[in-house]
């Protein structure tokens, strides 16, 4: 039974329905228990059928509320298929489904909107006039945006003269766009004039990236429509967004990329080099920040490591000096150690044992902890930093962990005495190790000498040519 209404529904026959109706009167109700994808009212909906519609909503409006798998109910499809005489006729068993959203978050008016239905649009409006201000989920956007996406201009004016409060015109979507934002990206030239004669549009409204409509157009690609939109906007009032004025250049000076109007009444947009240069720059800015701040970190940690050993020398320090020691045990000490300022309580242990390995110990501790503080007092200064002062402060950095590693490894010879073996590995895994740090280092240095080289000989390449060129200007 349900595949003969069903079958009905697909033809618009009423006859039939009413034979089904008689043969089983609660096939409509078993259509709305059952879960079927669409109900016959979607089918004759969507088909056109308004007699089969009128028979149906006449014997059991409630099937207007029902929705299909993807959330529409029959006033979406009439709606988007553009039928008044259906949507009127649903509109007056349940009105409220015009605030009734589908997956996409879309209800009847957004769809009448989108296909350029202003017959349905008005019927919808004027049953249900808050339904065209509820804004599509997911996006943010409002019946308006909706009408400049899908370019369709009528609908939008109806919407505008109906509901045209300053609020309403001036809504944002979720990127911050107005619909002059829209209008102006897809250079739809009818709809600009009538927003900007025919409403309240706020010409300098910005997006969420702080670009007003005129930025929006100095950004997209020329065409021949550029010269009639860029005169409406004049004529409005419009200008570029100030968060969008300037970048600051490589040596410091500041390039104008606002939006102006110039002369021939075009707008002045940033130069497809000064874009790409901006990018460039903010790459840069980004990779000298993350080796600021990698720098910042291996500089503390350096010292203090660097403070705590030299507070603390390997082998500790004398907890008592000679003469006590002698005198707790009834013996004299030897002649003329007591007076030695090496064997005092406090004093290292190292530097007694021996001074030579602990002087160049302390030496090379006193280098890395003075590299280190260096490196931070620089960072910590404020100066802009760029890829040369960069490759000093790396090269101060690769000073401080070579004296470390000294320190570690003298420190290792003072302490090791009885297995030379042991020492001479150290020494060697040492010594590799700073090898190649000095193999980066010389690496480093040559591809900076290079470059530095390599912008010398364009600068001088660059001053001969323009020399040439005044002389060839004289007479």
């Amino acid at each position: 039974m349900e595949s003969k209404l069903f079958e009905a529904a697909v033809q618009g026959s009423v006859s039939s329905l009413v034979v089904l109706l008689q043969e089983d009167p609660l096939i409509l109700d078993r259509v709305i228990v059952n879960c079927f994808n669409e109900t016959p009212l979607h089918v004759a909906a969507m088909l056109g059928h308004t007699d089969f519609v009128n028979e149906i909503l006449r014997r059991k409006p409630e099937l207007a509320r029902e929705v299909n798998s993807r959330r529409s109910s029959p006033l979406h499809l009439a709606s988007a298929k553009g039928y008044v005489e259906i949507v009127q006729a649903l509109l007056s068993v349940n009105s409220e489904m015009c605030l009734a959203p589908d997956r996409d978050g879309r209800n009847p008016l957004h769809l009448a909107a989108i296909k350029g239905h202003v017959d349905v649009l008005k019927e919808l409006v004027r049953a249900r006039p808050h339904a065209a201000r509820v804004k599509v989920e997911y996006s943010g956007a409002t019946i308006l945006h909706l009408c400049v996406n899908h370019n369709q201009l009528e609908a939008l004016k109806l919407l505008v003269e109906t509901l045209g409060s300053d609020e309403f015109v001036n809504s944002k979507d979720d990127d911050g766009n107005t619909i002059l934002h829209l209008a102006v990206a897809d250079k739809q030239i009818q709809t600009i004039n009538f927003l900007l004669t025919s409403s309240t549009i706020e010409v300098n409204a910005t997006n969420a990236n702080g670009f007003t409509a005129a930025d929006v157009l100095a950004q997209s690609r020329r065409d021949v429509k550029d010269k009639n939109i860029i005169e409406s906007l004049k004529r409005a009032g419009a200008s570029g967004a100030e968060a969008n004025r300037s970048s600051v250049s490589e040596f410091g000076t500041t390039m104008n990329t606002s939006l102006s109007w110039d002369t021939n009444y075009r707008i002045s947009s940033p130069h497809p080099l000064e874009k790409v240069w901006e990018k460039y720059l903010k790459k840069q800015d980004n990779w000298l920040e993350k080796t600021r701040n990698t720098l910042m970190v291996v500089a503390s940690l350096i010292a203090t490591m660097a403070f705590q050993v030299g507070v603390n020398p390997p082998g500790g320090v004398w907890q008592d000096d000679c003469q006590a020691q002698c005198e707790q045990v009834g013996a004299n000490p030897p002649s003329g150690v007591w007076q030695d300022d090496s064997r005092r309580v406090g004093k290292s242990v190292l530097a007694s044992n021996n001074p030579h390995g602990y002087n160049v110990f302390l030496i090379c501790n006193t280098i890395g902890f003075v590299a280190s503080l260096s490196i931070i007092l620089l960072l910590t200064s404020g100066l802009a930093w760029r890829r040369f002062f960069i490759w000093i402060l790396m090269l101060i950095i690769w000073v401080a962990i070579t004296a470390m590693a000294l320190t570690y490894l003298f420190s290792v010879s003072s302490l090791v005495t009885h297995n030379k073996t042991t020492e001479d590995v150290s020494i060697l895994i040492v010594m590799i190790w700073i090898g190649l740090m000095a193999f980066v280092l010389v690496v480093h240095t040559m591809r900076i000498l290079f470059k530095m080289i390599k912008k010398l000989i364009k600068f001088v390449w660059r001053k001969r040519e323009r020399r040439g060129g005044a002389l060839q200007g004289r007479p």
